[in-house]
This record gives structure tokens, C-alpha cells and sequence, in this order.
């Protein structure tokens, strides 16, 4: 059962609903302190205009040390709906979705992003509260060389960013195994490697080991130019051992791309 409501955004629902220094407060307990808003380049917001998404920057600051400079990284969060009917070859969904976040890709470098980070399993709809497995898996590539991977290996050598890709995984080597994974690209095009989500739910209809099942490769982290990232994949966030564990080997950034049904989304 979908949602009645169509929102904007929450930020949108809760500055309409809630007036005067109670909405500072709510944004606060909800999010914890304010940031400030960063400027965007009028290169990047064109192209955000012209491609009809938004595009906000906040800074996160920290406290100054006095005997080291601080390491700024910029990271982008890409979220979208999907461009096409569900129903369209899948072939053509995949080139529809890939010209959209190329397009996003392209507006985010501008802007300044060092790494950017995918919602969860970016390349295809939200197909799993159906159960049905054709014709979804269908959309499951090669991690290290299929279609979206290259895609975005082009882009981040083009930019010189590193890119966290959620897929559904294909494993060409082990008899075909589905795996829902983050494919992680170095600022040079090259993969650096994987990792792949812990913790998978099974909650009524809404079973994902239909299609996947829990991650052998343990809690991964991944050095990159721009500093030591790690991928939690979306219901790991509710584990905070999975947490703790990328941090205890050497995590400094820990992604969690996710992707939610409206109902299940807390």
C-alpha cells in the first residue's frame, strides 16, 4: 500500500507545519545542529535547473586543532526517482537512468564534491517489497566491469572524484550469485574494490533474501585520495556493531546508501 501523501521534501512538510523558534528546535532534535549553507557555483545550478533536480551544500565544521590543518573533504549524496515506467524494456531503463546521473554527476563535480555516494541500488527501481524476482535481477551487473561500472569509471577519472556505486551485484566468477553491493571507484577510473550489505531484512512481505543474502566480505574500508571510507548499505544502520566494526579497521567516512518503501522508512 503506497503512501495517500505526495511530499515535497520533510524540510519542506515541517517548515509548513511548524512556525517561529519551534521549528529551529524540531530541525535541531531531528538533526542534530544547524550547518551552514554553502554557495553553489551558477555553473552547477544550471545545470540542476535545466535537468529539473535541486542541489543544496552545507558545511560540517569541527572544532580547529593549533597544530594540524584541517582536512576538508566534500562529499555528495545523490538521491532521485526513477525516469522511466517500470514496465519499459530494461535496457532502456538502464540508458534513461544513466543519463540522468551522469547529468547529476556532472553538476556535483562542478559544485566541488571530492567523493559522491549513490542512494542504495541506484541502477534499477525499488523492486523489493514485490517478491518477484524476474524481471529484476535482470538489472544485476558485473561489479567490476559492467555497464554502470564503467559509466561512472569514465566520470571519475573525467573529474578526478571517487564514486560509491550501490548495484545489484552479479558475481560472474561464483555461479552467477546475486549480491546487493557498493561498488567503490578511485579519482583515476580504476575500482578499488567492494563491499556488501551485512544485514538484510526479512520483515512480512518485505523480504530481501529473496533476491540477495548477507555479505561474506566482512566490514571492508577503503583507501582513497581522499581519505579511509567505508559503505554500511542501508538496514546495517540499525546494527551498531556493523558501525563499530568499520570504524575498529580504520574507517574515517562511513557511507549508508540506502533505499526505503514509504511505510518502512523510520
Amino acid at each position: 500500500m503506497s503512501s495517500p501523501f505526495n511530499l515535497e521534501s520533510v524540510d519542506v512538510a515541517l517548515r509548513n507545519a511548524i512556525k517561529g523558534p519551534e521549528s529551529h528546535e524540531v530541525r535541531r532534535i531531528i538533526y542534530g545542529r544547524d550547518h551552514p549553507e554553502l554557495a553553489v557555483s551558477s555553473d552547477a545550478l544550471a545545470i540542476a535547473d535545466s535537468n529539473k533536480f535541486d542541489i543544496r551544500a552545507y558545511e560540517i565544521t569541527a572544532l580547529p586543532e593549533q597544530l594540524r590543518a584541517p582536512r576538508k573533504v566534500r562529499v555528495a549524496a545523490i538521491q532521485f526517482s526513477f525516469p522511466t515506467p517500470t514496465t519499459a524494456p530494461i535496457q532502456e531503463q538502464r540508458k534513461a537512468v544513466h543519463r540522468k546521473v551522469t547529468k547529476m554527476i556532472d553538476a556535483a563535480a562542478i559544485a566541488g564534491a571530492n567523493i559522491i555516494c549513490f542512494h542504495e541500488l541506484w541502477t534499477m527501481p525499488f523492486a523489493f517489497c514485490t517478491r518477484e524476482r524476474l524481471p529484476w535481477t535482470e538489472f544485476a551487473e558485473s561489479a567490476e566491469h559492467g555497464p554502470s561500472t564503467c559509466l561512472l569509471s569514465q566520470l571519475a577519472k573525467k573529474y578526478g572524484i571517487v564514486i560509491v556505486s550501490s548495484i545489484l551485484e552479479r558475481d560472474e566468477t561464483k555461479d552467477d550469485v546475486i549480491w546487493n553491493a557498493a561498488v567503490v571507484i578511485s579519482h583515476t577510473g580504476s575500482v578499488i574494490g567492494k563491499s556488501r550489505k551485512n544485514h538484510i531484512p526479512r520483515i512480512g512481505d518485505f523480504s530481501e533474501s529473496t533476491y540477495y543474502m548477507e555479505s561474506t566480505l566482512g566490514h571492508p574500508v577503503f583507501e582513497t585520495v581522499f581519505g579511509k571510507i567505508a559503505i554500511n548499505v542501508c538496514y546495517g544502520r540499525h546494527h551498531p556493531l556493523n558501525w563499530m566494526m568499520y570504524a575498529v579497521n580504520g574507517a574515517e567516512i562511513i557511507f549508508n546508501p540506502c533505499a526505503e518503501v514509504v511505510e518502512n522508512d523510520r
